[in-house]
């Protein structure tokens, strides 16, 4: 690691927004009605397989998932599997609620059986699920926290590097995407320096099987170059 930026402060604190502009009456329903029937329960996480509305075949987790495009389209891609999608920015919240339920329908309609929603610091689930329960992870796009001073509060952390691994099953596969030049070498500085998951280069073509976010649209649009990361679980 590189001497100017201290990777040894420990990520115990979210930084960043829980709310942009002031949500409107729907969004407003959608947060008082919608979440709660969606919320992944605390009392489920010691056996997160009964978090949801019937037993998957597998959980996968995606940490910061912005608007919701990148976890529906998993989520309908793979209706056996559990997703646990986590958020705390409350409009990201609602841009996927929206998509779940019709407007009129925010405390009546049905909700996924096997989508739930952690709308907490998601580094808080990782402290305290279960080892090896998860067996498959995201994250796309994160923020990248550009300034040195500010490397404690990137996602992709030494310390989080550990909690992702205790939490995921062997063989299990991370997921990492960014358009951010300082993230991107941050990236393959941390995980070039651990051991707990074997290593890629990454590509610059989204792989297939790694659905479009806005994020991404919005970095080809700028001309930025994302990287696309998968680290196995060893």
């Amino acid at each position: 690691m590189t001497a100017s930026v201290d990777v040894k402060a420990s990520p115990d604190r979210l930084y960043g927004r829980h709310r942009g502009h002031p949500l409107r009456a729907r969004q407003q329903r959608l947060m008082d009605q919608t979440l709660p029937r969606l919320r992944f329960a605390e009392s489920a996480i010691a056996d997160p397989a009964t978090g949801f509305g019937r037993a998957p075949e597998q959980i996968w987790l995606e940490v910061g998932f912005g608007g919701g495009e990148h976890s529906l389209a998993q989520h309908a891609a793979n209706p056996d599997v559990g997703y646990i999608a986590c958020e705390v920015f409350e409009n990201g919240l609602c841009s996927l609620l929206s998509r779940v339920v019709p407007e009129g329908g925010e405390e009546t309609a049905p909700v996924p059986d096997t989508l739930r929603i952690w709308d907490e610091d998601a580094r808080i689930l990782l402290q305290r699920l279960p080892d090896a329960s998860i067996d498959r992870m995201f994250l796309m796009f994160p923020d990248p926290w550009p300034k040195s001073r500010h490397a404690k509060r990137r996602f992709i952390h030494p310390e989080t590097v550990k909690m992702a691994a205790r939490i995921l099953r062997p063989g299990a596969v991370w997921r990492v995407a960014s358009d951010d030049p300082t993230y991107q070498a941050w990236v393959e500085e941390v995980m070039g320096a651990q051991d707990l998951f074997e290593t890629a280069p990454p590509v610059k073509q989204r792989p297939e099987g790694w659905p479009p976010t806005r994020y991404e649209a919005k970095a080809l649009q700028a001309g930025r170059q994302p990287f696309y990361w998968t680290f196995v679980r060893r």
